[in-house]
């Protein structure tokens, strides 16, 4: 049983940065794989980034290549993605999630979600 909280959102400017952490409890293993994905509403959930636990690999989807970094510290059991450079198309429901597949991408591969939080981007 994993427990997935996240925070962190808010309104912010076109070019602007949010941080969003993600707080795990519960059991988890170093082959998990902790994902960040995305909903707007009417839209398909959304792959963002995800990382390999321990060792930390990362993953990215293209559209947020080189303005999102995702990371993990392992002592808080936390994850993290930090958006910088952020767009009016960024605007959703953040999620995140954990996965026992280590690279996953796929929402159905992930077994347990945090309740997610509100990033708006504004013009």
């Amino acid at each position: 049983q994993v427990q997935l909280v996240e925070s962190g959102g808010g309104l912010v400017q076109a070019g602007g940065s949010l941080r969003l952490s993600c707080a795990a409890s519960g059991r988890t293993f170093s082959t998990d794989a902790l994902g960040w994905f995305r909903q707007a509403p009417g839209k398909e959930r959304e792959f963002v980034a995800g990382i390999n636990w321990s060792a930390g690999i990362t993953n990215y989807a293209d559209s947020v290549k080189g303005r999102f970094t995702i990371s993990r510290d392992n002592a808080k059991n936390t994850v993290y993605l930090q958006m910088n450079s952020l767009k009016p198309e960024d605007t959703a429901v953040y999620y995140c999630a954990r996965s026992r597949t280590p690279w996953a991408t796929d929402p159905w591969r992930y077994d347990f979600w945090g309740q997610g939080t509100q990033v708006t981007v504004s013009s």
